[in-house]
């Protein structure tokens, strides 16, 4: 029987919405089932970060060069800085029968949903407004402007919350985790992923079609 891809999934979410933090989580107590596409960006290393495992890291030319060659499965750009999923990486891990995550921002997951429409969409967002305000501020990590500039792009982000098939709700964090695994373990249940074993079944059922 033929190896069935991956499923591919793409999980967006609000800034300070915690979709870091559940992807963290997940990959802990799911080592071996899921692979974290790593994208390349245009900004600054934060501290504590390393270039190849949180991003690649590009200048504004590498990063461009890349849109050139068409090496971007998808690309965006977020509060000033550009974002791009390497294109070979991902197929090669889906072809492999791996599934793959991607934690992108909306501009990217449609473009993503565009070229694999039987990929899932999954958006993470905190239970209130408020309470997404409360988790920028709690960082301490970015002043009033940048915060204002963050619920602003958060406001803008929600009118395409309904173009995704799930909404993750980041109240509870183990919650979250569990509710991601199980969705993203489902989907290989779908037609649309089992076409190999559809496909064998048919075959194997041609010796019965003249009884």
């Amino acid at each position: 029987m033929n190896k069935e891809k991956g499923v591919l999934t793409v999980l967006s979410g609000f800034s300070g919405a915690g979709k870091g933090t559940i992807m963290k989580h997940l990959l802990l107590a799911h080592p071996d089932t899921y692979n974290l596409s790593i994208s390349a960006t245009t900004r600054y290393k934060r501290e504590g970060e390393e270039d190849g495992r949180e991003y690649f890291f590009k200048t504004r030319n590498e990063f461009d060069e890349m849109i050139a060659q068409g090496e971007f499965l998808e690309y965006a750009t977020f509060n000033g800085n550009s974002y791009g999923t390497p294109k070979a990486y991902v197929e090669k891990l889906l072809n492999e029968g791996k599934d793959v995550i991607l934690e992108i921002e909306v501009q990217g997951a449609l473009q993503v949903k565009h070229l694999y429409p039987d990929c899932l969409l999954l958006f993470v967002t905190p239970p209130s407004a408020e309470a997404l305000k409360e988790r920028l501020v709690g960082r301490g990590t970015e002043s009033e402007e940048v915060i204002a500039e963050r619920l602003s792009i958060s406001s803008r982000e929600s009118s395409l919350m309904d173009k995704y098939d799930y909404l993750i709700i980041n109240d509870d964090l183990d919650e979250a985790v569990e509710e991601v695994h199980e969705l993203i373990q489902r989907e290989h249940l779908r037609t649309a992923h089992r076409k190999n074993m559809i496909s064998d079944i048919q075959t194997q059922l041609k010796q019965f079609s003249d009884i």
